[in-house]
């Protein structure tokens, strides 16, 4: 579904303002806007780490939607018994001046903001959304001066971040994986003084770290997706600052490998790069998540083994 729906001349076309409508309706016919739903409220009760493929595939096709923010966002409303929207939401933490940064901004019809321990969620145009200036880049500068108290509930007890960073990190897994096959299909194809410089050490070299990177993003998103929804603290802290820290070595490996041409709009590579060095900084660099990581640690009497085993693998 996603390869009909979202061909890079399809995820070219929403960045440039074309409308998304199509794309979105395909979404939500396949059911699995409501995978997170409670079998209660009339979803499908899956847990968190079958989210998480799934979520890794948007990764790695660039889907230009907030589909994993959706699926994020009518879990929570239909937990707490409050109506779901149609169309996608977007997820956003409001900043001390409600000034801040929604990913998907510009294609989203609801955002589910959280402020002050509270959710709320608000028609997208009533934050008067600006464009961030990043060329292609959906995201949106969103502000709200007062917030809606009537229909608000609770966030999660980690918080709304917590499960925006797992989403971001199984993105960024997905991504770095199309990535890493990207590369090296250039690098055999790509002939120089007679041979592919996939021959050449030091390109295999590049390569074969760029591919560990991408290995550890995915570890890092499958433990943050492994426990229960929402996730621990520790687990979304640990997959957003090891993903983070991946994606930008692993784009910086794909454009040297792929050289001037990687940088050019025509080429699909800067679709994933992009979108990598978005994602890192979205909801908490690796640089916030390791400081939230770290005062776990120091919060904890034990060992460093026993905390990683009581914090990321959960009985």
């Amino acid at each position: 579904m996603l390869d009909t729906i979202a061909a890079p001349a399809a995820v070219r076309a929403v960045e440039r303002g074309g409308s998304a409508d199509a794309m979105w309706a395909e979404v939500a016919a396949s059911g699995f806007l409501d995978a997170l739903v409670g079998e209660d409220a009339g979803g499908a009760g899956l847990p968190l780490a079958v989210a998480n493929a799934l979520w890794q595939e948007l990764g790695r096709r660039a889907v230009p939607l907030p589909v994993g923010e959706t699926m994020i966002a009518r879990a929570l409303l239909a937990a707490a018994g409050r109506p779901i929207p149609d169309g996608p939401v977007a997820l956003a933490v409001a900043g001390q001046d409600r000034r801040t940064v929604v990913p998907f901004g510009r294609v989203a019809h609801h955002v589910l903001v959280e402020s002050e321990g509270r959710l709320h969620l608000v028609a997208a145009a009533s934050g008067d959304p600006e464009a961030t200036g990043v060329t292609g880049d959906l995201s949106a500068v969103m502000r709200w001066d007062a917030l809606p108290g009537a229909d608000a509930f609770a966030a999660p007890e980690t918080g709304l971040r917590a499960l925006a960073a797992v989403l971001r990190a199984a993105l960024i897994a997905g991504a770095a994986d199309r990535l890493v096959e990207m590369t090296a299909a250039y690098a055999n194809e790509r002939i120089q003084f007679g041979k592919p410089i996939g021959r050449q050490q030091a390109l295999q070299q590049t390569m074969a770290v760029m591919a560990e990177d991408a290995v550890a993003a995915r570890i890092a998103s499958q433990l943050g997706c492994g426990g229960a929804f929402p996730p621990s603290l520790a687990a979304a802290a640990t997959a957003k600052s090891v993903a983070g820290k991946a994606a930008a070595r692993i784009a910086a490996s794909a454009h040297a490998v792929h050289g001037a041409i990687g940088i050019s709009e025509e080429h699909d590579l800067q679709l994933f790069t992009r979108r990598l060095h978005a994602w890192r900084l979205a909801d908490g660099s690796e640089s916030y998540w390791n400081r939230r990581l770290g005062r776990l640690r120091l919060a904890s009497d034990t060992g460093s083994v026993d905390f990683a085993r009581a914090e990321l693998f959960p009985a």
